[in-house]
């Protein structure tokens, strides 16, 4: 009987760890894949590529759109890099558009997403390609999957350009603001970009808040000094306070002059 229960435990194991296999590299639905999103905004721009980071919630990461115009890439790998390894990013809402505008949906591409990396192969290297994926919350990564012009936008009211709550690279870009987004744009990129951003309606919240700070310190140290120099008055008026000069003053003990 312990027998059969210990084989019975061990198979259900087996089960539940296959299942758990499945749903790590199982790949995108096509439900995902063929999720709705608008992406005209961005086809109108001029960058070989454009993104479009959301807004995050309080404890929500926010999304990005992107466009790629593929000038002749038929086949893209997406992934994020950690310190130690590179994993597949998870996208949604994918679209491609052949050259003469006709729309296909991401079920109708080929979509595998492994450990690593989401293969997507279209048809026609000439074609543009669109999908959805998740922005993170005030940072922002996305390595150059294609080279060319780029062009990524932050949320309305976020800004990078201060430098202690803001920072961008690669260098050499250009920007701008446009209905209250700040508008990047780099003509040529073939590294990873890296945004960290912030809201600027924060900033004189931080300066009030390091304002407050600073004077109940101040009133701190202040309180400590009057509450050491009326301890020091106290022991003067009590006779406390011993005056080792005067000792010194006395000259050697009888016998040793």
């Amino acid at each position: 009987m312990n027998r059969r229960l210990l084989l019975a435990t061990i198979a259900v194991l087996l089960l539940i760890g296959l299942a758990g296999c499945a749903a790590i590299f199982g790949g995108i639905s096509d439900e995902d894949l063929d999720r709705d999103q608008d992406y005209e905004d961005l086809k109108d721009r001029d960058a070989d590529v454009a993104v479009d980071i959301g807004e995050s919630g309080i404890i929500t990461d926010g999304e990005f759109r992107a466009v790629y115009d593929l000038n002749g890439t038929e086949e893209l790998s997406l992934y994020r890099s950690t310190f130690y390894t590179d994993h597949a990013l998870d996208i949604h809402s994918v679209r491609y558009w052949y050259p003469n505008g006709t729309e296909v949906t991401g079920s109708d591409l080929y979509v595998d997403q492994g450990r690593s990396s989401t293969e997507v192969r279209v048809p026609d290297g000439n074609g543009t390609l669109a999908f959805t994926g998740s922005a993170g919350s005030h940072t922002f990564q996305l390595p150059a999957y294609t080279h060319g012009s780029y062009e990524v936008t932050t949320p309305a009211g976020y800004r990078t350009s201060n430098f202690l709550f803001g920072n961008v690279a690669p260098g050499g870009y250009d920007r701008e603001v446009v209905d209250d987004q700040e508008r990047l744009t780099w003509d040529h990129v073939d590294s990873t970009i890296s945004l960290r951003y912030y809201n600027e309606r924060n900033i004189p919240l931080f300066l009030g808040l390091v304002g407050v700070v600073i004077l109940l310190g101040g009133a701190g140290i202040g309180y400590y000094y009057r509450e050491v120099n009326r301890l020091q008055e106290q022991r003067e008026e009590m006779g406390l306070d011993v005056d080792i000069d005067d000792d010194d003053d006395r000259g050697p003990p009888p016998g040793f002059g």
